[in-house]
């Protein structure tokens, strides 16, 4: 095709909308001379809509190719480090579930030494973990086991949805979760945890374990001496 042919289909295509990658998939010109053709085209509303369109369709591609990858390097990285754990020993049970507790139970101080166990979270494998060490490792019967759910206040419409989160969760009856503490809301909030998947924080009590909670100071102790951290 002549020069004077080439250029003449370059300037109906840019007038059509097309970018110039391709105009050049058309027309074997180098990308300079494809310049010098149409630097003085200009482009109807509809075309630079085109060409908008197109850009952010190319943008949303390559923005899904990255997270596609992103998410193939996960399962991979993840898988990986799930199969290194193997099965875990009771003893191992113990260790995991005392170091859980020494995170987030709460602990008895000079002014509350009467202080029972209590384990508070709103992740449900950390609470599902938790359980299972009362009732497997320190023989806790279910009957000893009560809870409390801490919610914020504008949720009191999703309360019996939260309520059957937390026994689907515990695999304990509905009925033990009458027990609400309301948080008052703030318009203002910057919590991420909202809408429906939020189901607020649970409570795990033991009763009558001021003992217990006595021993499980000790056996976190005994992580932090065996560590040899000082």
């Amino acid at each position: 095709m002549p020069k004077i042919q080439e250029k003449a289909k370059a300037i109906k295509l840019r007038k059509q909308g097309f970018s110039y990658s391709e105009i050049l998939k058309q027309i074997p010109a180098a990308k300079s001379t494809l310049s010098l053709w149409l630097r003085s085209v200009g482009l109807a509303k509809k075309q630079k809509q085109r060409l908008t369109e197109k850009r952010l369709a190319a943008a949303l591609r390559g923005a899904k190719a990255k997270k596609d990858y992103r998410l193939a390097v996960t399962k991979e990285i993840k898988d990986k480090a799930r199969s290194e754990i193997g099965k875990l020993s009771e003893r191992e049970l113990w260790l995991i579930g005392t170091a859980l507790y020494w995170a987030e139970g709460a602990k008895q101080k000079e002014h509350n030494v009467s202080q029972k166990v209590k384990f508070s979270n709103s992740d449900p494998e950390a609470i599902q973990i938790f359980l299972k060490w009362l009732l497997d490792i320190c023989k806790i019967s279910k009957e000893n086991i009560h809870f409390r759910i801490c919610l914020h206040e504008n949720n009191k419409e999703r309360l019996n949805d939260v309520r059957k989160y937390w026994s689907k969760v515990t695999q304990f009856p509905i009925k033990d979760f009458e027990k609400i503490d309301w948080k008052k809301h703030k318009i203002n909030t910057k919590r991420k945890n909202i809408g429906e998947k939020y189901f607020g924080l649970l409570d795990v009590y033991v009763r009558k374990s001021t003992n217990l909670n006595r021993k499980i100071a000790g056996w976190i102790e005994g992580i932090y001496n065996h560590c040899r951290v000082v």
